[in-house]
């Protein structure tokens, strides 16, 4: 029978399979056991008196001493299962469970400290940490697919409407004038005298011209929502002023009901796509033409002033209505003219692309007493 005799109260103190520290009621460590000087990697001449017990905790967990742990323990006397986090100056990070209890001794309050390595537990936390930030990145990034797929059908929803209703507003006005040839191609087939041809000839041509302004502005629609923006063909030194009043006279010719005025300021020179520039003008002065006072002139007036070249359409008449502004530049948004829908819709949004291609701006403003003005913006350079 072994009769080597059992360690002392001092040894199983130093050997516990904990570390074991007493300190004095300011904190300031009176005695520490092998095993937490082991786990601190210091000697126990470099705690005891020399180190208080807040001192081995991380920055974080000095203040939760001072905040939380110390009113505990002058509240209850004692503290259990604090996962706190030790660091002696070198040593490497060390979490730990930690037990406290005050207790008087001889006239003195002592605390009295267990620690608990917590490695493997607070591996096992960080993993449950960083399972759940995945879990909750995963239930955002579904929620997240969710309505990417909810305005994906949205979008789709709304680009087939808008299919359907952009196919009969083209089928309903290219009828109308497919419906003039036919009927002055009949005119013409019963050998009608020589006025009735020319007029009729003219009637076809006009027809045709409208077919194949609607066909441009399809194409230039196409070209703008489906195709990321319209093309247009920048010359470096374009007279805009010049360009815009050759194209006032023409469109002249074409509204022979309106007057139409051209007023302009400036130089008048402007890096610019001459053509779309005329094509957004045209499209301006029609809608103008359509729905503005017939009795009172329509004005274009250009300017420029500070590397902006400035446009504005200007017809006097009843006021735009409220609640068409906001979505004026939309395709298919039309205005009524004596009760008639006019066009497809198409034209001022293909003004606002136009100007948008040119890094431009366009804005409208319209109040019964001032009439309607549209306003292009436009870089000079």
């Amino acid at each position: 029978m072994d009769a080597t005799p059992l360690p002392g109260h001092d040894q199983l103190y130093d050997w516990a399979p904990c570390g074991l520290l007493i300190a004095g009621s300011g904190g300031l460590v009176k005695e520490a056991n092998s095993t937490l000087c082991a786990w601190l990697r210091c000697r126990r001449d470099e705690l005891v008196g020399k180190v208080a017990v807040q001192e081995l905790l991380t920055v974080g967990g000095r203040i939760f001493w001072q905040t939380h742990l110390q009113p505990l323990l002058r509240m209850q006397g004692s503290v259990a299962e604090v996962k706190l986090e030790l660091q002696w100056r070198d040593s490497p990070l060390l979490p730990v469970m930690l037990n406290a209890a005050e207790r008087q001794w001889r006239g003195e309050v002592l605390l009295q400290v267990a620690v608990f390595v917590a490695e493997d537990r607070h591996k096992y936390e960080g993993e449950l940490l960083l399972q759940r930030q995945r879990a909750e990145d995963l239930a955002a990034q579904h929620a997240e697919d969710q309505r990417a797929l909810s305005a994906a059908q949205t979008q789709a929803e709304d680009r087939a409407q808008f299919a359907e209703q952009l196919v009969g507003m083209v089928s309903h006005d290219i009828r109308n004038p497919l419906s003039v040839i036919q009927m002055s191609a009949v005119v013409l087939e019963r050998g009608v005298g020589a006025e009735q041809q020319k007029a009729s000839v003219a009637r076809i041509a006009r027809a045709v011209q409208r077919v194949q302004h609607l066909i441009g502005d399809l194409l230039d629609f196409t070209q703008a929502r489906l195709g990321g923006g319209l093309s247009i063909r920048k010359l470096p030194d374009v007279d805009l002023h010049q360009s815009i009043a050759d194209a006032v006279g023409e469109l002249a010719v074409g509204f022979p009901d309106c007057v139409l005025r051209h007023e302009r300021a400036g130089t008048g020179h402007c890096s610019a796509d001459p053509d779309r520039i005329v094509q957004a003008i045209g499209n301006l002065v029609g809608n103008a033409a359509s729905h503005g006072d017939k009795r009172q002139p329509i004005t274009v007036r250009t300017e420029d002033a500070q590397g902006v070249f400035r446009l504005f359409v200007h017809n006097a008449g009843a006021p735009i209505p409220p609640e068409l502004l906001p979505n004026l530049f939309e395709p298919m948004v039309r205005g009524k003219a004596a009760g008639v829908a006019q066009g497809v819709g198409l034209g001022l949004f293909i003004v606002r692309a136009i100007v948008q291609a040119h890094g431009g701006k366009v804005s409208v403003r319209s109040s019964a007493d001032e009439g309607t003005t549209v306003r292009i913006d436009l870089p000079c350079a």
